[in-house]
């Protein structure tokens, strides 16, 4: 006797394992009890829809404050950099492209017959440098110039055998020009011309990330060049106009953080949220900044570069620059904080639609702890990378660790890192709890297939007890 099989469940009445798939990329976990495990990643497919509710209190807080960002830039828009004679001192003085047109070695006491003799004692780096100048062997360069009105003028460099650049046959150089000097002295060798080696490695980099990134990666490089032109030919140039640094710099920076969220990331209530986070990490990097800036006495004005734009400007706020520095230099980390941590909240939420805006914030904060460990350590890394010479020279000194930290120059370093930072651990926090609330608080109409979730699609059945009890066949 054999028995028949009974007949499959009607498709109304087949249990569900999960909510569908959401498009390419999203497959981190078969069902609702695989909610953990994303790591950092920016997106996994196309965004969930969100109710029209929602977009409209979104766009209730967004829109103001992108108005206020374009208003912003229209009233403080420079309109070019202000003219100043120039000073022929560092950066401020012209300059021209010239070519290494011959070299010849001589002995250094034949090029420099003026040299005063050493008195063999070499302990001493002046003493060094003298017996160098004396006994080494010299280079007499011939330069061409050739841009600008001086073009097909040649000019005679004389390179010491200590000297940190060693010209060769060839070579193309930027020299600098001074109308006021003598005839023979007005022309001098200032750098090495470096375009085509930098234009080479920025191609590269920019293949690099359409490759691997496709069309993201092309809109990241139209963001990246619209950050250069904002920065370009608005933040820099209404700073020397005499408007405020700090009101420059955060709306400039709500200016780049606009375009390039929403154009990498799509205009989405995912990058919305995003970009309220970092608004408001942002703002409390201006405070705090504002705060400890004031409070530490710090001048903004360290070094040659920032004592010859006071010279040149005077009624710059230099305490104001170094402010503003620090509220642009913490943004571009910020956007990626702030991007992964929405990300990740709405995965999370995709991943388990019934788990609620506990369960989601406490599920993104332990992702955003891992991301803060390696955050912080990068841009501390970085500050202290860029002032490595600096602290090389205490090191040299053999100052204490106090004394090194409480001057000026490390102390801009110490509070520039760690307002950053501070920043930055707010930011995942905050973004996570308005990420949480925004998918937990979202309710789209029912569709057939029974109540909808923030993301739209049916809710999974459950398969105990409640409203979702499976039926018996």
């Amino acid at each position: 006797m054999t028995t028949t099989p009974p007949p499959p469940p009607p498709p109304s009445q087949a249990p569900r394992s999960g909510p569908p798939s959401e498009g390419p990329g999203h497959g981190h976990g078969p069902g609702p009890g695989h909610a953990h495990g994303h790591g950092h990643t920016h997106s996994h497919g196309p965004a969930a829809p969100v109710s029209q509710h929602l977009r409209k209190v979104i766009a209730a807080v967004l829109i103001p404050f992108a108005t206020a960002v374009v208003v912003g830039l229209f009233v403080l828009w420079p309109g070019g950099t202000p003219s100043h004679e120039r000073t022929g001192v560092g950066f401020d003085r012209q300059t021209q492209s010239a070519t290494v047109a011959k070299v010849q070695e001589l002995p250094c006491k034949d090029l420099n017959p003026s040299q005063p003799q050493p008195n063999g004692d070499t302990s001493t780096p002046e003493g060094q440098t003298a017996q160098s100048r004396a006994e080494g062997t010299c280079k007499k360069a011939l330069i061409e110039v050739t841009s600008g009105d001086d073009k097909g003028r040649t000019f005679t460099e004389i390179i010491q055998p200590d000297s940190p650049r060693q010209l060769h046959k060839g070579q193309e150089v930027v020299v600098a020009y001074e109308p006021k000097a003598p005839e023979g002295l007005q022309y001098s060798v200032t750098d090495v011309n470096r375009k085509f080696p930098m234009a080479l490695l920025a191609g590269i980099f920019a293949l690099a990330v359409v490759v691997v990134g496709r069309l993201r990666g092309v809109m990241a490089l139209v963001a990246l060049t619209i950050s250069f032109l904002v920065l370009t030919f608005f933040i820099l140039p209404a700073i020397l106009q005499g408007s405020n640094p700090l009101v420059v710099a955060v709306v400039g920076a709500s200016a780049i953080m606009l375009v390039a969220l929403y154009l990498c990331h799509g205009l989405t209530a995912r990058t919305s949220v995003a970009v309220l986070g970092t608004l408001i990490s942002l703002l409390l990097i201006g405070l705090l900044g504002s705060l400890f800036i004031g409070w530490a006495a710090l001048t903004g004005n360290t070094d040659d570069n920032t004592g010859l734009i006071h010279g040149l400007y005077p009624s710059i706020d230099m305490s104001g620059l170094l402010l503003a520095g620090v509220i642009i230099g913490s943004l571009g980390v910020l956007d990626d904080v702030t991007v992964t941590q929405t990300s990740a909240v709405w995965e999370l939420h995709q991943a388990n639609p019934t788990m609620g805006r506990r369960g989601l914030y406490r599920a993104g904060i332990r992702i955003g702890r891992d991301h803060i460990a390696s955050v912080v350590n990068t841009l501390v890394l970085a500050y202290a990378g860029a002032a490595l010479p600096l602290l090389l020279l205490f090191s040299i000194a053999q100052s204490s660790v106090g004394t090194v930290a409480n001057s000026e120059l490390v102390a801009e370093e110490i509070v520039r890192t760690l307002i950053g930072s501070i920043g930055l651990v707010a930011s995942v926090p905050v973004t996570t709890v308005l990420a949480a609330l925004v998918v937990s608080a979202d309710r789209t109409t029912p569709g057939p297939g029974g109540p909808a979730t923030a993301t739209g699609t049916p809710a999974p059945r459950s398969s105990r007890g409640g409203k979702g009890r499976r039926r018996k066949a």
